[in-house]
């Protein structure tokens, strides 16, 4: 029996050390308890290359750890051209990003572009704000954010790998 390909979910953020990381640890945690892991590749990068294999800000690494999310073995990358193909979700964190993921996505792919709070409405907000030049009450409020985009958007891909359905494709 052929096994079908993980779905790609790619988080994209500036410099791929704070927000993008968080989205990717608290959607991998997501997916895990619910035994998923096995359906998904999950992965985060930046649009630019400022923090190139640097591990996430220790105070994200902190506030997840305090979640239970795991985040420090991760190591930041910049977007690649190959991201397009191998990705079936591009979710930038920020309308920023998102302007910049177009320019260089090639036009096919576009629709794999969203912003990550499109799986959020209920929050009211678009941008995942990023928590790098505040406090440690930041990533607090970015986990938050993700934790509710993250659940809204495995939600919505379950739904649409079952046609409506999301319990049947556990």
């Amino acid at each position: 029996m052929h096994q079908p390909r993980p779905t790609g979910v790619l988080f994209v953020c500036l410099g791929n050390i704070c927000r993008s990381p968080t989205a990717q640890g608290v959607f991998s945690k997501l997916v895990s308890d619910r035994e998923l892991s096995h359906a998904f590749r999950i992965d985060s990068a930046g649009t630019h290359d400022y923090h190139v294999g640097r591990a996430p800000d220790d105070r994200a690494i902190d506030a997840a750890r305090r979640r239970g999310v795991e985040l420090g073995r991760l190591r930041a990358r910049q977007v690649a051209a190959g991201d397009f193909d191998e990705f079936d979700y591009i979710l930038a964190m920020d309308h920023d990003n998102y302007r910049l993921l177009q320019e260089i996505c090639p036009p096919a792919r576009r629709p794999r572009l969203k912003l990550f709070l499109d799986y959020a409405p209920e929050l009211g907000i678009r941008e995942v704000p990023d928590p790098y030049y505040g406090g440690k009450q930041g990533f607090e409020r970015v986990l938050d954010i993700a934790e509710s985009a993250a659940t809204g958007l495995l939600e919505s891909i379950l739904r649409d790998r079952s046609g409506g359905d999301s319990r049947a494709a556990r």
